[in-house]
């Protein structure tokens, strides 16, 4: 198969998925048919011909696959496409649960109520419930507690490759700091 045929078929797949494309996707989208050229070579032709074209999209590494995104300079025009109610929404609660886990999992529901200082059952179960979070497995102490982690959906929504992507906590600090001093 030639490289611009496979430009074609990754493009095609990219538009009509809404998950990222993974290596493992691609393969199995192809069959049988047997491919020389790695789905990372094929992005990087992809990337390569829509930057030198200016198009008003990029493929970003997300979730260890490929996703087709808006630049960033067309964001306001995008978001005038999106009710309000097609927003994920989430309380200041499970905003919190939310951060604890992403930067301490796997953890327990004991280990996040710990931290908060109340309970997050209601928070976890809205979490789950928008596929955020999910359940890794249980602990191997006592009472074998459940094991909470992010997800793929997760690392889609806010735009990772890994939860390595996320911001270091004292870059973190940094910035709010700098936004307490901007108010003063």
């Amino acid at each position: 198969m030639e490289l611009n045929e496979l430009k074609q078929i990754v493009e095609a797949l990219l538009v009509a998925t809404p998950e990222p494309l993974t290596d493992a996707r691609f393969k199995a989208c192809l069959g049988e048919q047997n491919v020389e050229v790695p789905l990372q070579e094929v992005i990087n032709e992809l990337q390569s011909d829509y930057e030198s074209s200016d198009r008003a999209f990029i493929i970003k590494k997300v979730a260890n696959g490929f996703q087709l995104v808006t630049r960033a300079e067309f964001e306001t025009y995008v978001k005038g496409l999106f009710s309000k109610t097609g927003k994920l929404r989430l309380s200041q609660a499970a905003l919190e649960t939310l951060a604890i886990v992403s930067y301490r999992q796997p953890v327990t529901r004991n280990a996040i109520e710990a931290i908060r200082g109340v309970s997050s059952d209601s928070s976890l179960r809205t979490l789950l419930d928008r596929k955020l979070l999910e359940i890794r497995g249980r602990e191997d102490g006592p009472g074998r507690a459940l094991l909470y982690r992010t997800s793929t959906e997760f690392l889609q929504y806010f735009g990772l490759n890994t939860v390595k992507d996320l911001p270091k906590l004292r870059e973190v600090e940094d910035i709010l700091s700098e936004d307490q001093g901007e108010l003063v």
